[in-house]
């Protein structure tokens, strides 16, 4: 009896038919029953290691799968169960081409509690060598450690192996925007087009393709000049899906400008469907031809040829360029995050960096004299001095400068009444509100008397040339 092993201890035994070891052992599920788990090895130490490694993580109550899945397995589960009922249709289609493509022939017959760092690393790099590029790669990556994350939480797998994959250094190529000459260009040019008014809308919000494509006219409402943004349409494989707006984010409310107005009131009269802009049978407009109907314009209006969604990085730069809190264009162009708004969308160029440069420039050279021709300047530093006289007057004539609020009530003795502290209070503001008055008074004297002072001194004797101050009123 001494020699009985203890329930859930184990046991290590060599194999007859190929001389390998095996472990055995139970352990509790994912599902809440017991399992016997087999272990293997070439020698007795290897399958023992196992073995300990496999019996410390029981007694921390980490469970094991409840079923063996290969990654192709999963994967199909993956995609049916997880993907399909809770993700747009066009994710769904994009992760499935994923899986059949690249996934599945390459690591499907992998067990997946054995697919590893090396092992993935090593399939990345083959595909990089093949020839795709390293952002496809990185979708193939995002897509299975999608899953494999789904896997974490159904507890089949205790780590993602994908997050630790390395990549190549890889820069992307910044995306492509118009100049507001370049834009103005295009619109002028795109009047001739009967999508004109959908690439207003598109330049002017900066909309998606399948956000124009699906808008309705119940979504435009005039008498609140208001254009809801609620869906859009895409091609899936085959078919012509309308469907929702990309993300919660992009179902947004946008005000109705005047030129986008004054379009869609003309374009209605040239549609009688549920949609904007429809076919010519009256289904929905196929993305393709709007696409060639954009590149066809941008060809005749002779500026550079991007693609359409690049119309939203110029719409988010111009944005930029007239000093729009970055906030603001984030909830216009509907993005989740305030950092992909600013890190991808909004781009400068040697035009707005110069004048940027040329601010720096002008703070660090303010104290040099600069002469004009036309004596603008002349008269400008007369105003200023005229107003810097008169503001000098005014506060010799009231309470000082330096007077601070929180000192009326820090400064007094703990005998001082509220009321006193109050009157001190109103004192101080109605001192402060005169001075206020009687500098605007100056400001307004020294702008709308231009070259009075120059003309008071040569009029007046010369016994009073230096008291040569218009007086007031």
């Amino acid at each position: 009896m001494a020699g009985r092993r203890a329930n859930g201890e184990g046991t290590i035994y060599q194999r007859s038919s190929d001389g390998r070891w095996e472990a055995a052992v139970y352990a509790p599920t994912t599902g809440g029953t017991q399992k016997r788990v087999h272990l293997y090895g070439k020698t007795r130490q290897e399958v023992h290691g196992k073995l300990v490694e496999l019996k410390s993580k029981i007694s921390k109550g980490e469970a094991v799968s409840e079923r063996s899945w290969t990654l192709s397995q999963y994967l199909d589960y993956w995609l049916e169960q997880v993907v399909r009922p809770n993700r747009q249709p066009a994710t769904y289609a994009q992760c499935e081409t994923i899986v059949r493509l690249y996934l599945r022939p390459d690591l499907g017959s992998i067990r997946l509690h054995r697919l590893s760092t090396p092992t993935l690393q090593a399939y990345v790099n083959q595909l990089i060598a093949d020839g795709h590029s390293v952002p496809k790669v990185q979708v193939v990556r995002k897509v299975l450690s999608s899953a494999l994350t789904r896997a974490l939480r159904d507890e089949v797998i205790t780590r993602n192996v994908a997050r630790l994959v390395e990549f190549p250094t890889y820069q992307a190529a910044q995306a492509q925007h118009w100049t507001s000459a370049e834009a103005r260009r295009f619109l002028v040019a795109a009047k001739e087009s009967r999508l004109y008014p959908a690439f207003v809308l598109i330049v002017l919000y900066g909309l998606r393709r399948g956000e124009v494509l699906g808008l309705r006219w119940q979504d435009v409402r005039l008498e609140a000049n208001e254009l809801h943004i609620c869906q859009q349409v895409q091609r899936i494989r085959r078919a012509l899906v309308v469907g929702q707006v990309k993300t919660r984010a992009s179902n947004r409310v946008l005000p109705l400008l005047r030129l986008a107005r004054k379009v869609l009131e003309s374009h209605a009269s040239e549609s009688d469907g549920e949609l904007l802009f429809t076919s010519r049978t009256g289904g929905p407009l196929e993305p393709k031809t709007f696409v060639k109907e954009f590149k066809r314009v941008c060809g005749r209006a002779g500026v550079t040829g991007i693609r359409v969604h690049d119309v939203r990085h110029t719409t988010a730069t111009l944005l930029k360029d007239l000093g729009i809190p970055v906030r603001d264009t984030q909830l216009i162009l509907g993005h989740a995050r305030v950092s992909t708004t600013q890190e991808i969308y909004q781009h400068d160029d040697i035009g707005t960096r110069r004048l940027s440069l040329e601010r720096i420039e002008r703070l660090l050279t303010a104290s040099e004299p600069e002469v004009e021709a036309d004596g603008d300047r002349c008269r400008q530093n007369c105003r200023q001095t005229a107003v810097r006289r008169l503001l000098k007057t005014a506060a010799n004539s009231g309470a000082g400068w330096g007077t601070l609020t929180p000192g009326l009530f820090h400064g007094k003795t703990v005998e001082a009444t509220l009321l006193d502290r109050i009157t001190s209070v109103k004192e101080t503001m109605r001192v402060r509100l005169g001075r206020w008055i009687l500098g605007c008074v100056a400001v307004s004297v020294a702008v709308n008397t231009d070259g009075m002072y120059e003309v008071d001194r040569t009029s007046r004797p010369a016994d009073q040339r230096d008291t040569a101050w218009p007086t007031l009123g």
